[in-house]
């Protein structure tokens, strides 16, 4: 079977298929009806000409490329930026922690489309951030002399075997990048076998990242409302294959008996109202991060239904627990909590930051559970011992300056490329 071909063939009809996912998704979430044209091609006004050009999908890739975009400005002083996203919170994310930079969806993957937004943009070169792997993109990237690299990149078991599937289709997109520079050594050797080349092993950027002053004063807003109660943060909370992570971790909450708040910050905003109801069909005294107004002592749940203060909660935190985690979701950045200083924990699913999580337990700065009873015990255990959290809190303070500058290392490798490249024009 011809993949390439087929690939670009199912591209025709792929765009209705689109549009109506996208409108089934609008119904929680009517982020997903704006700027709709952006994602199918059409001309977008004012496009900002021979950018940097960094493609972040989502949240947790768009935070990651902070720190690259920084150190990439110290090469490009003088290039303005393009970060384009596929997702609203992606969106959302990047015009706050970019303010001076031009933001947009990037087209699917058609080939017209694709045609149009480099003819519109004519990057000096591109960054696809962790794992994007779109064929006629970066097949049209080489056509039109479009550097491409792939930053911080990583690459589970589960989708290697998924990609050697495909690999008559994968191995030539992954062969037309200039640089792929992953987070372990066990991603180059994944990223490689699926037709990488060039791979250098540089780190993971979100360890590059710190939390912004803005959220230290929200943090601080945020323990005013609460007061001294110990305060308990599920962050990143998931929805997946059916099982509410949120749910497993209320209804083990349901048998603690202290004055802790626990706060539950979901990943998603479709799930806000969600979680609140649940908390309150569970039996708890309830209130939203949403309403404004202070804690009341015998409120038991606080859900933190806002975007972008995910920092805000772990710092006000004494205790974190990563979502994604109980249902096999992957995990959720735990780096964020960690950098915090805060003692985390996460369970079981684990393979999005599978040398994050083995380096952190074993260096002491966080500790793993195997289900939502597990996390209440030792939530329990650390609430009472705080001797216990500050020696976690101190190992993670270590933990996260030992594996800092890998965006000072991808930028560097960029700029040389790039200048190498520039050389042979």
């Amino acid at each position: 079977m011809n993949l390439p071909w087929l690939y670009t063939r199912l591209w025709s009809v792929a765009p209705f298929l689109i549009r109506r996912y996208l409108r089934k998704r609008a119904k929680k979430n009517p982020a997903y009806l704006a700027h709709w044209d952006e994602r199918f091609g059409s001309s977008f006004s004012g496009a900002v000409q021979n950018p940097i050009w960094i493609h972040a999908v989502s949240v947790g890739e768009t935070r990651a490329a902070l720190p690259l975009v920084r150190e990439l400005r110290r090469f490009f002083p003088e290039t303005p930026i393009l970060m384009t996203q596929m997702t609203p919170t992606g969106r959302e994310t990047a015009r706050a922690l970019f303010p001076d930079v031009q933001c947009r969806y990037l087209p699917y993957d058609k080939p017209e489309y694709i045609k149009q937004f480099l003819e519109e943009h004519r990057p000096v070169f591109g960054v696809l951030m962790e794992t994007e792997i779109w064929p006629n993109l970066m097949h049209g990237c080489r056509a039109h002399g479009v550097p491409l690299f792939l930053a911080n990149a990583r690459l589970s078991e589960k989708s290697q075997k998924g990609y050697l599937h495909i690999r008559t289709l994968a191995e030539p997109a992954m062969q037309t990048l200039s640089g792929c520079y992953a987070q372990t050594a066990d991603d180059a050797e994944r990223l490689h076998l699926i037709g990488a080349s060039n791979v250098h092993v540089c780190g993971n950027t979100k360890y590059d990242v710190t939390p912004p002053p803005e959220a230290e004063k929200r943090a601080a807003e945020f323990r005013e409302k609460i007061g001294s109660r110990p305060v308990v943060v599920c962050g990143s909370t998931r929805f997946y294959k059916g099982e509410d992570e949120a749910e497993m971790l209320l209804k083990a909450w349901r048998s603690y008996r202290g004055d802790a708040l626990l706060v539950v910050v979901p990943r998603h905003p479709e799930r806000f109202q969600e979680v609140y109801d649940t908390a309150q069909s569970l039996g708890f005294k309830v209130q939203k991060r949403s309403d404004g107004e202070p804690v009341d002592k015998s409120t038991q749940v606080w859900v933190g239904d806002s975007m972008g203060e995910l920092f805000a909660y772990f710092l006000a935190a004494d205790i974190a627990f990563i979502g994604g985690s109980l249902v096999d979701a992957g995990c959720q950045n735990v780096i964020e909590s960690i950098a915090c200083n805060v003692p985390t924990l996460f369970g079981p699913s684990t393979y999005n930051f599978a040398e994050v999580c083995r380096s952190a337990v074993a260096a002491g700065a966080a500790k793993q559970i195997g289900s939502a009873e597990e996390w209440l015990t030792m939530t329990r255990f650390w609430l009472a011992d705080k001797q216990e959290r500050q020696q976690y809190a101190d190992a993670a303070s270590a933990f996260v300056r030992r594996h800092r500058g890998a965006s000072a290392r991808m930028a560097e490798l960029i700029s040389e490329a790039v200048q190498e490249r520039l050389k042979k024009v």
